[in-house]
C-alpha cells in the first residue's frame, strides 16, 4: 500500500483546487440524513470517496448513489463495536485505505428533566453519542497509524460546553466527545493524524423533531445571529478539518454557533 502522505502530496500537486480530497476515502457516520448527509456531500464534492455508514441502510444507499462518484453505503451501528469493526473492514476491502473519519451519528434523546430520565434514556445516549465515537476511533486509528496519516472530526455540540436544561444525557455525552477529541488528538499528535471536534449550536435538521418548540426557542434565542444553522454550514468547517491543509490543528473544538459560545 502506498504511503498516504506521498500519495496525497501527488494528488494535491496535480490539482489546483485547495482543500482537495481527491484520492482519499472518508467514513461519515450517521450520513443518511441531516448534518451527516451534508458532510458526505461536501467531502464528495471535494473529491473523496465517501463510505456512508448508517443503521438506516436504505437511506444511506440513497445518499451514496446521489453523490455519483463511486461512494457507497455501509450498514453500521456505532453503538455496537462488532458492527463498527465489520463496517471498517468492508471499507478497507473496497478502497484499501481510510484517510478521514467523521463521527457524526448521534441522537438528542427525550426532552425531560434529569429526574424524569430513565435508565434506558441515559444508556442509549451514552451508547450512541459517546461510545459510538470511541468505537469508531478505536477501529480506524490502527489503519491511520499504519499509514502515518489521518483526519478525524467528531461532531460535538454547544450543549457539551454549556449544558442544556432537559437535555442532561445529551449534554453530558457531547462534553465527553470534546474531552475524547482533546485526549486522542494529543495521543496522535506526532503521527500525522489530526483529531478535532466541531460544536454546532441548533441546526435545522430532523433531530429537532426529538425536542420541543420551547427547547428550540431556548437554544435559538441565545444565538447572536438570531437564527438556526444550516447543515451545510457545519460541513464547511468539517471539510477544512478533514483536509491536508489542517496540518497544525489538532485536539481542538471549533464552535459553529452563530456567535453562541461560553468558552
Amino acid at each position: 500500500m502506498p504511503d498516504a502522505q506521498n500519495s496525497t502530496d501527488a494528488t494535491t500537486a496535480g490539482s489546483s483546487a485547495m482543500f482537495s480530497l481527491a484520492g482519499q476515502t472518508a467514513i461519515v457516520t450517521g450520513a443518511a440524513t441531516g448534518i451527516g448527509e451534508a458532510i458526505a456531500v461536501r467531502l464528495a464534492q471535494a473529491g473523496a470517496t465517501v463510505a456512508v455508514v448508517d443503521v438506516n441502510q436504505q437511506g444511506g444507499q440513497g445518499v451514496a448513489e446521489s453523490l455519483r462518484n463511486g461512494s457507497f453505503a455501509v450498514h453500521g451501528d456505532v453503538a455496537d463495536a462488532a458492527s463498527v469493526r465489520r463496517a471498517v473492514d468492508e471499507v478497507l476491502q473496497r478502497t484499501g485505505q481510510i484517510d478521514i473519519l467523521v463521527n457524526n451519528a448521534g441522537i438528542a434523546g427525550p426532552a425531560a428533566f434529569l429526574w424524569e430520565q430513565t435508565d434506558e434514556d441515559w444508556q442509549r445516549n451514552i451508547a450512541i453519542n459517546l461510545t459510538g465515537v470511541f468505537n469508531c476511533c478505536r477501529a480506524v486509528v490502527p489503519c491511520m497509524r499504519g499509514r502515518g496519516y489521518g483526519r478525524i472530526v467528531n461532531i460535538a455540540s454547544i450543549a457539551g460546553k454549556e449544558g442544556n436544561p432537559r437535555m442532561v444525557p445529551y449534554s453530558c455525552t457531547k462534553a465527553g466527545v470534546i474531552a475524547l477529541t482533546k485526549s486522542l488528538g494529543k495521543e496522535l499528535a506526532t503521527e500525522g493524524i489530526c483529531v478535532n471536534a466541531v460544536s454546532p449550536a441548533v441546526v435545522q435538521t430532523r433531530i429537532l423533531e426529538q425536542v420541543t418548540p420551547a427547547q428550540i426557542a431556548y437554544m435559538t434565542e441565545r444565538i447572536p445571529m438570531g437564527r438556526v444553522g444550516r447543515a451545510e454550514e457545519i460541513a464547511y468547517v468539517v471539510h477544512f478539518l478533514a483536509s491536508r491543509e489542517c496540518s497544525f490543528v489538532t485536539a481542538q473544538c471549533y464552535d459553529v454557533s452563530g456567535g453562541r459560545a461560553t468558552y
